[in-house]
Order: C-alpha cells, then sequence, then structure tokens
C-alpha cells in the first residue's frame, strides 16, 4: 500500500503574481478526515490557494509540506485528485477513455478501474461518447471520476456542483462523505457552502489573499 498523505500544512505562503498578491503569508493545516470548505468572494485567492496546494503553483515564499512525504514531489503529486473549473478532459475522446488513461497514469488496469467508478458517479451511455458531446453536468461527472478514480488521499474540488443537477450534488456530497470516512485530506471551495452542512466541514474564509479559520 502506497503512503498516503496525513495532512497538508502551510506555513506563511505568500504567492504574487507580478505586482499582485494573491495569498499573502498564509498558514493553515489541513487534516486527514476532515472536509475544509473555503469561501470567499471572485478574486480573494481560492483557485490560487487549490493551486498551491495541488502542486501547480509555487509559493513565492514560505512553505508547503505533506506529511509524512515532505514537500511537493512525484510521490505527493500521485495522491492528490483535482478537480477545477476545467474539466482537464480530452473532448474528442470518451470519458470512459479519459478516466482510463487517468487511471493507467497511476499503475491502475484500467478496465477494472473504470467499472469501479462507474457506478460511483453514475456513469451512464453519455461516458462512451466523446467528451464535447456531453452536457455540462455530464463532464463534470467524467471529471470526478478521473479525478478519484486512484482513490487519493488528497481531494481538491473547485466548484464541484458546477453543472450538476441534485441528484448529481446527491452523490457529489456521499462521494465526498466516502473520502473523509476513507481518511482523505478534502478541500472545497464552493460559493454554496450550505451544500455541503452535513458534512460538518471545517470553514475557512478567503479575504483578498489572506485565510482565516470560521
Amino acid at each position: 500500500m502506497r503512503p498516503a498523505v496525513k495532512e497538508v500544512v502551510l506555513d506563511r505562503v505568500l504567492k504574487r503574481f507580478g505586482p499582485i498578491v494573491a495569498l499573502r503569508n498564509v498558514s493553515a493545516r489541513f487534516s486527514a478526515g476532515e472536509v475544509s470548505l473555503v469561501v470567499g468572494a471572485n478574486g480573494s485567492g481560492k483557485s490560487t490557494l487549490l493551486g498551491v496546494l495541488g502542486t501547480t503553483l509555487h509559493p513565492t515564499s514560505g512553505e508547503v509540506t505533506y506529511p509524512p512525504l515532505g514537500p511537493a514531489c512525484a510521490a505527493v503529486r500521485g495522491e492528490i485528485g483535482w478537480v477545477s473549473h476545467d474539466t482537464l478532459s480530452y473532448g474528442d475522446l470518451s470519458g470512459q477513455q479519459n478516466i482510463e488513461i487517468a487511471a493507467e497514469l497511476h499503475g491502475l488496469e484500467p478496465g477494472r478501474a473504470y467499472e469501479r467508478v462507474k457506478a460511483r458517479f453514475d456513469l451512464g451511455p453519455f461516458a462512451t461518447r466523446p467528451v464535447r458531446t456531453n452536457s455540462r453536468g455530464q463532464r463534470q461527472r467524467v471529471a470526478l471520476a478521473r479525478a478519484l478514480v486512484h482513490e487519493p488521499s488528497v481531494v481538491l474540488l473547485d466548484e464541484p456542483t458546477t453543472g450538476l443537477d441534485r441528484s448529481g450534488v446527491g452523490r457529489l456530497v456521499e462521494v465526498i462523505s466516502e473520502c473523509q470516512r476513507a481518511g482523505a485530506v478534502v478541500v472545497v471551495i464552493a460559493h454554496d457552502p450550505e451544500t455541503f452542512e452535513a458534512l460538518r466541514p471545517k470553514r475557512f474564509t478567503m479575504d483578498r489573499g489572506q485565510l482565516s479559520e470560521g
């Protein structure tokens, strides 16, 4: 069994884009088995925070660590499942093909991995069609299945309810609960925080690049 990330720790993280300060000395701890909900206005730094947590953005200063694996490295990246505003899917491939590619990249048997997530995310016949022909909600289901196919120990979700109907949102909340019970670190950015109240999340507020709990 591969080692799992037990927490993600940010220590005085600053992120600049030229003259723009997107994150201002952010210190926080996101723990395993806990859902952390991040809210805030557009442009407050939420997506930048997720990019830093997901290792696609490097802090200008400060440190991000993933005990027991340490700072960002290949092993850490293999433990991350991320759904962003972009579904990160190949539009000309089917949803199934996108998911199987992700599974293979993580060393899983593609067909078996797909069958596991097919029921979990209620993937219907649309998953056998090119992703570009799917509705926004269908693409979101594929994105969620692709991101979680390898059962990551760090789950990062940026507005994950986008395009989902009521049943899709309900299924999403169930899957997040499953990740929580499995001991994953779960961070959700949401404009609809009430959707996740049943999970009893720890709430954080982002305001002009500063993160505060509560």
